[in-house]
């Protein structure tokens, strides 16, 4: 009992200091690099670049309900050969008419015209109706596509950061490791010296040492690494991971009662998109089934034409090509049935309609994994937040107990293998805490991801 309050005693003392540090030194929470990388990350900018042209092609689907006006101006020079009347030519079709048989003067003229045609689809049997929400349905999953997108780069960034942190906390780790084993170093080369130890002890020493300044050169390249993976993703420099951030990165967790709250998993970006798919081939094969029947149009048009023919006489002077104009308009109604398409669109709308049914069971499929998942992650947390616990009093009660065995030692009570096998225990018991709690985090993540709420790292890590 005693040294369960002991250890708790020195848990809160030493979650205290670190926050006064904090507050001194402010230390970057992984929201703070997040917004760097909303800032600067280029890919994220292109999803957005895509959910913008989405937005672009549903208003381009929507002005299709609109009138169609078109134009066209000509000013043409050739023969004239065919007979008299008027017309209403398409663009890249030339106007030529007259009859030379009946004129004098030139075999060829000038011709002038120019015209507006107006078309406006009034009745269609909904099928602009279906086609403006299909366009709707894909921007909304391509907008579900760049949540997921956000989603998948939290979680990169989360696991990353928490790489950094734990090359980081190793690197000290080992630091205070190959401090101990530099002082028994000391130690025993003092005791060689008058004597009272042999000069094998001082040898044995000095090589525990040099293996653990190894392993501190081989973690100072592993933070260094995990370091330029974080500044990859931020787009900027960074200033290095410091004590402070790793003592709230082991110490954290072992004062939170409760973790991760669940969202609810029906918002979670992966079933968006897969319900917007269903949504947009539902909408689509409608639109496909209802363009197999008739189109009901409005037509308006007015023309405007002038030709170097006279009365009697053929001209080939350019400004003579305005004159004698005449306008003519028409009005009416048009119906266009592609009758074929009654049986060849059958097929299209059947493959639409099997697309959002398999989008449907994709929905359907993810919906009962993430809750099974979800519900997993919550039991996995909190034996985790218990076994941190435990292992941060086993690293306190292996640090007394290497503090006791040292003076054994100095009193020549027990011999160099002996410490040195406590101070083994030791550095085990912290390695042991430092995977825990590296596990912990990683945990945190994988539910994050599943929820879509990456709310408590952002604040606490």
């Amino acid at each position: 009992m005693k040294t369960n309050f002991r250890s708790a005693t020195l848990l809160w003392l030493t979650c205290v200091c670190i926050t006064v540090q904090a507050q001194e030194h402010p230390v970057a929470t992984l929201g703070s690099l997040w917004q760097k990388v909303e800032h600067n990350y280029p890919g994220l900018q292109a999803q957005e670049a895509l959910v913008a042209s989405t937005a672009s092609q549903k208003q381009a689907v929507k002005s299709q309900a609109l009138p169609q006006l078109k134009f066209q101006a000509q000013n043409s020079y050739g023969t004239f050969e065919g007979s008299n009347g008027a017309f209403f030519p398409q663009p890249g079709f030339f106007n030529v008419s007259g009859n030379p048989n009946l004129l004098d003067g030139s075999d060829q003229t000038f011709n002038t015209f120019g015209s507006a045609v107006i078309e406006w689809e009034v009745f269609a049997f909904g099928k602009q109706v279906q086609e403006n929400k299909a366009a709707s349905a894909q921007h909304n999953q391509s907008i579900a596509q760049k949540e997921l997108y956000v989603v998948e780069l939290k979680k990169e960034l989360a696991l990353r950061h928490i790489k950094n942190l734990y090359a980081t906390a190793n690197f000290e780790w080992m630091s205070k490791n190959a401090a101990r084993l530099k002082n028994i170093e000391g130690i025993t080369n003092s005791l060689a010296l008058s004597g009272l130890k042999p000069e094998a002890d001082n040898l044995l020493a000095h090589a525990s040492y040099l293996q653990a300044a190894g392993q501190q050169k081989f973690w100072t390249g592993t933070k260094q690494a995990a370091h330029i993976a974080v500044v990859e993703l931020v787009g900027e420099s960074l200033v290095p991971i410091d004590s402070i951030a790793v003592q709230r990165f082991l110490t954290h967790a072992l004062l939170q009662e409760s973790v991760l709250e669940a969202t609810e998993s029906v918002d979670h970006p992966i079933l968006q998109q897969y319900k917007q798919q269903a949504s947009y081939f539902e909408h689509s094969s409608k639109s496909i089934g209802r363009a197999s029947l008739p189109s009901i149009k409005l037509l308006g048009g007015y023309a405007l034409r002038g030709t170097g023919i006279q009365a009697e006489t053929v001209s080939d002077k350019w400004k003579d090509g305005f004159s004698n104009s005449v306008d003519n308009y028409l009005v009416g109604i048009g119906l266009t049935w592609n009758f074929s398409s009654l049986f060849t669109n059958q097929h299209k709308k059947h493959a639409r309609r099997k697309q959002a049914e398999s989008a449907e069971k994709k929905y359907s499929t993810y919906e009962q994994a993430l809750h099974a998942n979800i519900e997993a992650s919550q039991i996995q947390i909190q034996e985790q937040t218990q076994q941190l616990v435990q292992t941060h009093q086993a690293v306190e009660q292996a640090t007394q107990a290497y503090v006791m065995y040292m003076a054994r030692y100095k009193s020549g009570l027990i011999t160099l293998t002996e410490l040195l096998q406590i101070q083994q225990l030791l550095e085990q018991a912290e390695k042991t805490h430092i995977e825990a709690t590296q596990h912990y985090w990683l945990q945190l993540v994988s539910a994050a991801t599943l929820t879509a709420n990456f709310d408590f790292l952002f604040t606490n890590l």
